[in-house]
């Protein structure tokens, strides 16, 4: 059996709408971090392969979870996650449940309805964020909050990507309801130019996105750890930005991105924002927990 670490996709942490361990984070967390995101990476890099047949997938993905539990030590990511988790103490719960979204999109291609993406987020985007703020010794009253980011970033993400989903894994997040809420059909997405029915639907699925987003605007302020707080506040700032870019472009026609300038410009907003408020006085938000648990 190939090693899990042979079908990576080259995609890195770089490579993502937000940043990962960056200098930002203490360097006492940043080992840790990284190991869970190169778990998480080469499980999602499996389930997105091109050419894997889904039950080699499925095998991968069991073997990940075999080993991050300590039954064998052969792929390098679990084995590293494991150890880096011991040393602190910490359970494997998210990356576990991160699986059990790799494994949902082995088998899910459809999505009926925004309760069932946001099912699916629940298990792809909730666990990391979650993940982080357990790193960081948050409260879990913070989850409400880091589940609504996280799913808002997915689902970015989801919309970005919905021409290449489909094109490569013939996957489409986006809901079949709101397809025919516009008149629009799966088969569009393989154009090269969004028609008016399928614009208008990605479009209002980034309205009901930024819905969402500002339900995690909070977490900034709710996290007690400086750098923390900061660090989010920097990829709130980045998702705010992608999901206005979604509500006026074409991702079919257009890749929908930040550049190097805007993330700069939107990471300096970010920090100086939420240090300037911890500046002036602003202490952590105690709220009670009302996270999404499934």
């Amino acid at each position: 059996m190939t090693s899990a670490s042979e079908l990576r996709s080259g995609k890195g942490d770089r490579d993502e709408n937000f940043p990962v361990a960056s200098w930002i984070i203490h360097p006492r967390h940043r080992a840790l971090i990284l190991a869970y995101y190169n778990f998480v990476r080469t499980a999602d890099d499996i389930a997105d392969h091109a050419t894997l047949p889904p039950d080699q997938k499925l095998s991968y993905l069991d073997l990940l979870e075999a080993e991050l539990l300590g039954r064998g030590d052969t792929q390098a990511e679990a084995v590293i996650l494991r150890r880096a988790l011991a040393e602190r103490g910490m359970v494997p719960r998210h990356a576990l449940d991160v699986l059990i979204a790799f494994r949902m999109d082995v088998t899910k291609l459809r999505y009926e309805n925004w309760d069932e993406v946001i099912h699916y987020c629940r298990y792809s985007a909730m666990p990391v964020g979650r993940f982080m703020l357990d790193v960081h010794g948050e409260s879990t009253s913070t989850w409400a909050a880091s589940d609504a980011l996280c799913a808002g970033l997915q689902i970015n993400n989801h919309l970005q990507d919905c021409g290449k989903d489909f094109r490569e894994l013939n996957r489409v997040y986006l809901p079949r309801d709101a397809l025919a809420a516009h008149g629009a059909s799966v088969e569009q997405l393989g154009l090269t130019e969004s028609p008016p029915a399928m614009l208008a639907c990605l479009q209002g699925l980034a309205v009901r996105n930024e819905a969402l987003l500002d339900e995690g605007r909070a977490l900034a302020a709710e996290i007690r750890d400086f750098r923390l707080g900061v660090d989010v506040a920097v990829i709130q700032a980045y998702a705010d930005r992608i999901v206005r870019l979604l509500r006026v472009r074409d991702p079919l026609r257009e890749r929908v991105h930040l550049n190097k300038f805007e993330l700069l410009v939107f990471s300096l907003a970010g920090m100086f924002s939420e240090a300037g408020r911890r500046a002036i006085g602003g202490k952590a938000i105690s709220r009670p927990g009302t996270a999404h648990d499934a």
